[in-house]
């Protein structure tokens, strides 16, 4: 049987060996340097083409930002889609004191800029990358960005007085979430990335109050098509986080897919170099032709 870490080393290291990949253009949709959006057009020079918006992960830590993303992005260009790559405001650099990891997000602008691009890419797009149905959008992200992804499409149904909440559906076509930190109680129960979830929300005194508006397994039904593709390996985000989310959208009356890779761990779905990673393309265009 395989060393479990000497996998996860080998996986990670093919995920990372490959180049950043420059975007076609680029839009601000605020004014701090993090509010970006990426664009990549369709490598078949074909038009109309279904617009994929992708939410970086990296556990929503500073050191982690979307170039790692890019040459997934660029696979999903090669396969025919638009593709907005989306940055946000992440936590410090520093840890927190006695913390030995980067602190976690920030609370209220990491939900904040991911709200702001989410409303502001239509126009964006069609500005900037005219290639791009805006009519047939496709959510997809990675881990934390994964958790983000299932976040954005369930905005009309946040606790009221949120302001992130929308007073309708977004238009999606649906959402494809890589291997997300979609369950908090689990995520927290398992520690999923040095306790990542509990810093997001600002520590263990604000957790109660802000899960509601931050769980995406609090925000259910969406009535938006939801797919999960997870590594039955992956010990960064363990396949119990998403399965925790799948049963609780079922006992809400809506049903997730779920595709468990066999022997795969965390980042193969990003790898354009991983079989995974064709996997999680065919899943996408499922839902965006």
């Amino acid at each position: 049987m395989p060393d479990p870490a000497a996998r996860d080393a080998a996986e990670e290291a093919s995920a990372f060996s490959h180049p950043a990949v420059a975007p076609d253009a680029s839009a601000a949709y605020g004014d701090h340097p993090d509010q970006v959006v990426d664009f990549y057009a369709p490598r078949d020079g074909g038009t109309r083409a279904p617009l994929v918006v992708a939410l970086h992960g990296g556990a929503w830590r500073a050191p982690y930002d979307r170039q790692h993303l890019t040459p997934f992005v660029d696979f999903l260009a090669r396969r025919g889609f638009a593709v907005a790559s989306v940055e946000y405001r992440r936590g410090s650099d520093i840890p927190r004191q006695g913390g030995t990891a980067p602190v976690a997000g920030r609370w209220p602008e990491t939900f904040d800029d991911v709200a702001a691009a989410l409303d502001a890419v239509p126009d964006l797009a069609a500005a900037h990358l005219p290639q791009a149905d805006t009519a047939r959008i496709v959510l997809t992200g990675h881990s934390a960005g994964g958790h983000l992804a299932l976040w954005a499409a369930a905005r009309h149904v946040l606790p009221t007085g949120s302001p992130w909440r929308l007073p309708a559906p977004p238009a999606l076509r649906g959402v494809v979430a890589l291997a997300p930190i979609a369950h908090f109680g689990r995520a927290v129960e398992l520690g999923v990335c040095g306790g990542a979830v509990t810093e997001l929300l600002g520590g263990d005194a604000e957790y109660a109050h802000r899960a509601p508006f931050a769980d995406p397994a609090a925000l259910l039904p969406t009535g938006i098509a939801t797919t999960i593709v997870q590594g039955r390996e992956d010990r960064d985000v363990p396949h119990t986080v998403a399965e925790a989310y799948a049963e609780a959208a079922a006992k809400a009356g809506e049903e997730v897919g779920f595709t468990l890779l066999e022997g795969i761990g965390h980042f193969p779905l990003i790898d354009p170099a991983a079989d995974a990673c064709a996997v999680v393309s065919e899943e996408i265009a499922q839902l965006a032709w």
